[in-house]
């Protein structure tokens, strides 16, 4: 069994130990994956979804892949559609668009896609932009951009956690945040 450092939190009742991983030399985030955990992702879900009902949202709109389960859940407990901004293009998403993004995590570009099937759910519709943790904004901002694009009035942004400057983040409908670490020399 490996030996690693971990950050604790306790959202919606329920808790975990996440795991510390290093982004750049000296900086550490604590990484959140809700793939496969359905004990967090239904707790989770019941406490944003009574944050997100005063916003009167239509869609939930979420980037490829780790919040795609949260998006689900929203959706059946909200009783509304969701739509997932693919991070590949597929031939049968016709003529679909697109945004550039830099994910934290990775420190490579990526684009976003919204398939061309999902434009007129969201066309005039009130959005929820939804994404596990939003650290430096860059993944918001692609997806505030396809919204614009699309014809979608963006009602809320929505996360389990932001990540760093507090301050930056009042506007986000969130259960919590996460502090960057910066080790020490």
């Amino acid at each position: 069994m490996s030996s690693y450092e971990t950050y604790p939190i306790e959202v919606a009742g329920v808790k975990r130990d996440l795991r510390l991983f290093t982004i750049k030399p000296g900086i550490r985030i604590a990484i959140l994956n809700i793939l496969g955990d359905t004990e967090f992702v239904q707790a989770v879900s019941k406490a944003l979804s009574e944050k997100l009902r005063v916003h009167s949202i239509e869609v939930i709109v979420t980037p490829e892949a780790k919040s795609i389960p949260l998006a689900h859940a929203l959706s059946v407990d909200l009783n509304l559609p969701y739509v997932v901004l693919r991070k590949t293009y597929k031939p049968y998403m016709g003529e679909a668009l697109r945004s550039e993004t830099l994910s934290i995590t990775t420190g490579e570009k990526q684009t976003l896609f919204l398939d061309e099937k999902d434009r007129e759910l969201i066309k005039g519709k009130r959005v929820a932009i939804l994404d596990d943790v939003i650290s430096t904004g860059s993944t918001l901002q692609g997806m505030r951009l396809i919204m614009e694009k699309a014809g979608a009035n963006v009602a809320v942004e929505t996360a389990i956690f932001t990540e760093g400057d507090r301050a930056k983040w009042s506007n986000i409908v969130a259960l919590g945040h996460l502090p960057i670490f910066f080790d020490e020399k």
